[in-house]
């Protein structure tokens, strides 16, 4: 059986979340190898609609075994809300299993994150302010507490204490801020760690075993290609690997056990926070992409930037991410235009860009060319195959696909579970 790796492959919220559930029922696994709480999934099925943020979507699947992989940074806190929350909503949350190697988010890096992000005023990175960045600094700085740090109180005592030495100087003669006691943080981090204990597993074995079992394996990405820390528009970019190399550094399983990529990628494009946009539409136009795709923060409630379909990011999402298939999200949204542009080129100063600028000022200032393409008017939520869909926008799916690089294995029509059209078996 395969092991399938879903990411985003734009900007985030792309709906990687309804994707990797609509895979659930046909998958043993669910993986959340990269980021933290600093992004959300929202999840509807019948009438009811699912907001996570740390936890993988396959938690609201019956039978899998949702993990979360050593590449992810935990907020304890966090965790043991969206837990409860679900719980009380009838949502079996026994079979989560929490890598003995992933990072612990502490209570000072939340605070550090906020603090340093209005420090820089324009310079801000947009950041959600959920100690994140910070976090994974200490990871690659060798000062960070991993989840199993807190079953050894001398090492966490000794390795908080080490953190905050640095620390609490920047918080102090930097922002101003009181010092952090190393006791405060042991007892906030410790209050967890009974309740955590269970869930706690070597999840590299337990990944692997299972694919010597012949089971299926679905690693969800947070975030996505183009906020991906190497390959995303840096500086604006989140802090971990969104891409599908990431799957393997933040599991524990090597690249030659992944069978297929999937990219999740909207029929139009958003972004959330500071950095670079080649297509975002500052009229109305922007703002009815917004409203009708309800284009806002699943964690922070943010208005999301909207714009056009861009086949340039969409066939760099394709070459470092080695897509097998997309999955074509919120086609429904752009129901009721009489003409759809989409972006196929960047011209920057007079040259031409069919590929990605290897230059960040270049695609700083990277104006589209577009091609416009006949719209509809039929109400599509109800469509269930190709077949169902009006002429033009059959056209407009299968012109996006000869431009983007991947075949369109899947289609968005609606919010819901059902409302897809599967046009190739991803997990064949």
């Amino acid at each position: 059986m395969p092991a399938v790796v879903v990411v985003g492959a734009q900007w985030g919220d792309e709906g990687k979340g309804k994707a990797t559930d609509q895979l659930g029922s046909r998958v043993d696994y669910v993986v959340k190898f990269n980021g933290g709480n600093n992004a959300g999934h929202t999840v509807v099925i019948g009438d009811e609609k699912y907001a996570l943020h740390l936890l993988p979507s396959g938690i609201l699947s019956p039978g899998v075994t949702p993990v979360i992989g050593n590449g992810v940074v935990v907020d304890l806190q966090v965790l043991f809300s969206e837990l409860d929350h679900l719980q009380t909503r009838g949502i079996d949350v026994s079979r989560l299993l929490v890598s003995s190697n992933a990072h612990v988010i502490p209570p000072y890096n939340r605070t550090l994150d906020k603090v340093t992000e209005r420090f820089l005023g324009k310079r801000q990175i947009g950041t959600t302010g959920r100690g994140i960045g910070p976090t994974y600094a200490d990871k690659m700085n060798r000062v960070g507490i991993r989840i199993q740090d807190l079953y050894d109180e001398k090492i966490l005592h000794e390795k908080v204490e080490g953190a905050l030495e640095l620390k609490n100087q920047i918080l102090v003669k930097v922002y101003n801020r009181r010092a952090v006691t190393v006791e405060e943080t042991v007892d906030a981090l410790l209050a967890w760690a009974d309740r955590l204990q269970p869930m706690v597993a070597d999840c590299s074995l337990v990944l692997n075993q299972a694919l010597d079992r012949d089971e299926t394996l679905l690693f969800e990405a947070g975030q996505a290609t183009m906020l991906d820390v190497d390959h995303g528009t840096y500086p604006f970019v989140t802090s971990s690997s969104a891409t599908a190399a990431g799957a393997c550094t933040g599991s524990g399983i090597g690249p030659t056990r992944i069978d297929s990529v999937v990219g999740v990628i909207k029929a139009y494009t958003t972004r959330v926070g500071e950095g670079p946009f080649p297509t975002e539409l500052v009229d109305d136009m922007g703002e009815f992409l917004r409203k009708t795709g309800g284009e806002y923060g699943v964690t922070t409630g943010r208005s999301r930037r909207c714009g056009w379909y861009d086949a340039v990011i969409a066939r760099y999402a394709s070459r470092v991410n080695g897509l097998t298939d997309l999955v074509l999200t919120k086609l429904d949204v752009l129901t009721g235009l009489e003409k759809v542009p989409v972006c196929v080129a960047y011209d920057v100063d007079g040259t031409r860009y069919d590929e990605m600028p290897a230059d960040q000022s270049a695609f700083h200032h990277a104006v589209p060319v577009y091609e416009h393409l006949d719209g509809w008017w039929e109400d599509i939520s109800g469509a269930r195959t190709f077949d169902d869909l009006p002429a033009n926008a059959q056209r407009y799916v299968e012109h996006l696909e000869e431009i983007s690089g991947t075949r369109i294995s899947a289609i968005g029509v609606g919010p819901q579970r059902e409302a897809t059209i599967a046009r190739h078996d991803i997990l064949a």
